[in-house]
Parts: structure tokens; C-alpha cells; sequence
């Protein structure tokens, strides 16, 4: 698909593409502040936007595992902020969720965040507060933890996928807090772009191997992805290695979830290869790869798995604590009542203050955790979705692997989508002290009631 003025806005549309950006480890200020990019398509003016060092994405953060980072963030926002860094296993005080581990970092102030990495893999940062605003104006960048011994690759690249909502103009579109968004699914934008940029290729040589670094930066769009004339393997999920790489095809990524892939470019050379994402019986390519040359005769041999990070194994699940989490609330939904501020509320009531979903029959933060866990001990979290919306459960400060009927251990994560009407049991070792929040990465979801906590003492 072509993209151009006149169906910008007819469409989701595609992105590409921008040079990988590193920011030197001697520099210890991130500020959030606002700016000027040019997101929209060519003809379109610049849209203003909220970005850390005042672009999109901020700058990209790399740091060896087991070492630590440290940045004096700066607000220069006209709205009090935070940073929460994305899946990174952090001491609590560090966590940046306001209201759980921090107050807000208020215009004109200043936090410092000084935690150690201990797992290697693909990780990102952004606000927790009025993050469903803060981040759909362009507030998110990637950090990445290196391996001590890292694949062999020629290229390392990081896609941040976001969607955005603007306007003819190519502004952002200030419907911030539409109902209709937060009790159905979530703010959906009108354009896509990769790193901040519109649509462009890439360039690549024939067999060269690729690591391409996937991140979902949306709000709410899930995106179904897959590639065309590259080849290899899906290594990692959320930042952890695969025990067992697998065949790098189609691909689905919720809000906040990453992918690792290592592949091959198969393409001949001339011709392109391609990230696409399916869309509602459309397909739209965020990313080309034009092949000019010939990287080596063939193939390299097939790529070895990630070594493991330090993720305690988990103790034995038919003794393990288990608890409930019922979602329930938002459109076509059963709810017709649940507790908020210390007292029952009908769903009129709910919706009047822009609450529409509930955790346990409670909606927003609770005062009480859902859990209270000695550490080391194995939990087990049922999550039953009965609502007509899926949904993206995110757990700060653990990896966790979800539970099949038949025993089976999935994957480590830290996002788990939840389709509509399904039930999925996570298991994870509550190692870390805290207060941990736990709510559907759906950000209008959150917002809207679908968050709680746990506490591991």
C-alpha cells in the first residue's frame, strides 16, 4: 500500500524505520520536555509532541546486564511525571508508578532513578502518570541490558511500533479521556510509525542476519505482524530468552510487549523484504528492507539460543498460593455495580466519573493488596476475563510464566494478552520486596478502573 496525503487519515497506515540511536553512558540526564517532529506523512507540517530529550523515541539507553543505570530525570512538562522502566526486575523505590512507589515528579522538579539491570534483553521506559496521555504524545524510549556474549548478528536494530491519533492538520488529536475509548478498547490512532518516522527503506544486504528488537508502544493496538523475505527465529519475549527459539512467521504483540527476532534476509538482492502487520483483512508494511548487494555466498548456520537470565525457577505449583483476579465492566459487559472510594456504586455512577471496569468487584487501586506474599513463595494469579474486550495484564517487577490446562509452563513474561471470555493462570516467585502494581497495559483500561496490587514482604 501506498501511502500519501489523501489517505492518511482514510487508514492505518505504515512506518519505517530510523537509524539506531544510542545515548553515551557519561550522560546522566533524561529530561521530558516538549518538541517538533515530523511524524506525519510528506506534505504535513511537524506535529508537537512530549518526548524525553524532546524527540521520539527518547534517546535509546544501553547498558551491559549486571550494571547500572542511573538518570536525574527532569520534568519539564506542564503535568507532574514519572519513569517506569518496563520490565526490568528493579528495587521498588525505583519502579516510577505514582501512587505505589513514588508521589508525581511535579513541573519544574527533578527524581534521580539509580537501579542495577540484572536481565539481559530488550526493555523500554515510560511515564506512570496519566500515562494514557503522556505516552500517546510521544513519551517512551527503549533500553536495552546487552548480553555478555550476544549473538553474532550484522545489524541491531530497535522498532518502538506506536499508533497515533491526529488530526488533518497533523496535530495530535486532543480527545484524551473519551469514553467511548476507555470502555471499549482503548485509544486506537490513525497512523503508525516506527522510531517516530514515516514510511522508508532500509537498507540490507542478501544473507546478512538481522536482529530486529520489537517493541509495542501503543496504547491499546494489538498488532499482528510478519515478515516477508527474512528468515530465522523469535529468541526472546518480553526481554527473556526462549528455551526453544521458534520459527520467526506471524507474530502477535500487545501493548507493552516485545519481541527479539534473529533472521536472515532471503530476499534477492533488488528486491525487498518486509515487517507488515495485518489489519482487519489488510496488510500494511511498517518496515522495508531494500537488498542491494550480497552479504556473504549463503546462510549463516542457525542461530543459537539466548543465554538465560537470573529468573528464580519456580517452586512447586500444587502447593503454590493461589488467587483470583476477575476483570469484569466496560461496553456489552455484565457489570451493573462495584465498590470504588470505600463504597458500592452503580454503573451509572461508575461511568459518570469515567470508571467502567473492576478488578474483584473493586475499581481503580485499592486501598488492601490482591495479595500479600513472603518472599520466595511461588503464586499462582488466575485471571478470568469476563469482558467483551481482551486484555494486556502486566506484572511490575517479576517475570512470569503462564499455566496451561495441562500443566505446561509457558514462556517467561511480563504482559500476558487475555482474549475476551478466556481464563489464563500466571505463575511467578514473589523475590522482590514491595508494592507492585499489577493492570492491563490497555492504558485507557487502566485509567478506567483495571489496576491493583500486590505486596511481597
Amino acid at each position: 500500500m501506498t501511502i500519501t496525503r489523501r489517505n492518511f487519515l482514510a487508514s492505518t497506515a505504515a512506518a519505517t524505520l530510523m537509524p539506531n540511536i544510542s545515548i553515551a553512558q557519561a550522560r546522566r540526564v533524561l529530561r521530558a520536555r516538549t518538541g517538533l517532529q515530523h511524524i506525519a506523512p510528506e506534505g504535513f507540517p511537524e506535529t508537537d509532541i512530549w518526548g524525553y530529550e524532546g524527540g521520539v523515541p527518547g534517546p535509546v539507553i544501553r547498558v551491559p546486564q549486571g550494571r547500572k543505570v542511573s538518570r536525574k530525570f527532569f520534568n519539564d512538562l506542564p503535568q507532574g511525571s514519572s519513569i517506569h522502566w518496563h520490565g526490568i526486575r528493579i528495587e521498588n523505590a525505583m519502579d516510577g508508578v505514582v501512587g505505589l512507589t513514588q508521589e508525581a515528579v511535579a513541573p519544574g522538579d527533578s527524581f534521580d532513578y539509580d537501579f542495577t539491570v540484572p536481565d539481559a534483553g530488550t526493555y523500554w521506559y515510560h511515564p506512570h502518570n496519566k500515562t494514557w496521555e503522556q505516552m500517546a504524545r510521544g513519551l517512551y524510549g527503549a533500553l536495552i541490558v546487552e548480553e555478555s556474549n550476544p549473538p553474532e548478528v550484522d545489524q541491531d536494530e530497535i522498532f518502538l511500533i506506536d499508533d497515533w491519533r491526529l488530526t488533518q492538520e497533523a496535530e495530535i488529536d486532543e480527545s484524551f479521556g473519551q469514553l467511548m475509548d476507555w470502555s471499549h478498547g482503548g485509544r486506537i490512532g490513525n497512523w503508525i510509525t516506527v522510531n517516530g518516522s514515516a514510511p522508508g527503506d532500509h537498507a540490507v544486504r542478501q544473507h546478512e542476519r538481522l536482529r530486529l528488537r520489537l517493541v509495542n508502544v501503543a496504547n491499546s493496538r494489538i498488532f499482528n505482524l510478519e515478515v516477508e523475505g527474512l528468515q530465522g527465529w523469535v529468541v526472546a519475549l518480553d526481554g527473556q530468552p526462549l528455551d526453544e527459539p521458534f520459527t520467526a512467521n506471524q507474530l502477535t504483540l500487545a501493548p507493552a510487549q516485545r519481541a527479539d527476532l534473529i533472521v536472515d534476509v532471503t530476499a534477492a538482492a533488488g528486491e525487498k523484504g518486509a515487517l507488515v502487520m495485518h489489519d482487519r483483512g489488510n496488510t500494511f508494511r511498517l518496515a522495508s528492507f531494500h537488498v542491494d548487494g550480497v552479504a556473504r555466498p549463503s546462510r549463516l548456520k542457525e542461530s543459537q539460543s539466548l543465554p538465560q537470565n537470573p529468573v528464580p525457577a519456580l517452586g512447586d505449583l500444587q502447593t503454590a498460593r493461589r488467587v483470583d483476579l476477575l476483570m469484569e465492566g466496560g461496553a456489552m459487559g455484565r457489570m451493573r455495580e462495584a465498590m470504588m472510594a470505600g463504597k458500592m456504586q452503580s454503573m451509572s455512577q461508575l461511568s459518570s466519573k469515567g470508571q467502567f471496569w473492576a478488578f474483584n468487584g473493586a475499581v481503580g487501586l485499592p486501598d488492601v493488596p490482591l495479595l500479600e506474599a513472603e518472599k520466595g513463595e511461588t503464586i499462582i494469579i488466575r485471571i478470568i476475563n469476563d469482558t467483551a474486550f481482551p486484555h494486556a495484564m502486566h506484572l511490575h517487577g517479576f517475570h512470569f510464566r503462564k499455566i496451561e490446562p495441562n500443566g505446561e509452563q509457558g514462556p517467561l513474561r511480563d504482559t500476558l494478552l487475555v482474549e475476551r471470555d478466556e481464563r489464563a493462570e500466571i505463575a511467578f516467585v514473589a523475590d522482590n520486596p514491595g508494592d507492585w502494581l499489577l493492570h492491563c497495559h490497555m492504558l485507557e483500561h487502566t485509567a478506567a478502573g483495571m489496576q491493583t496490587w500486590i505486596k511481597v514482604i
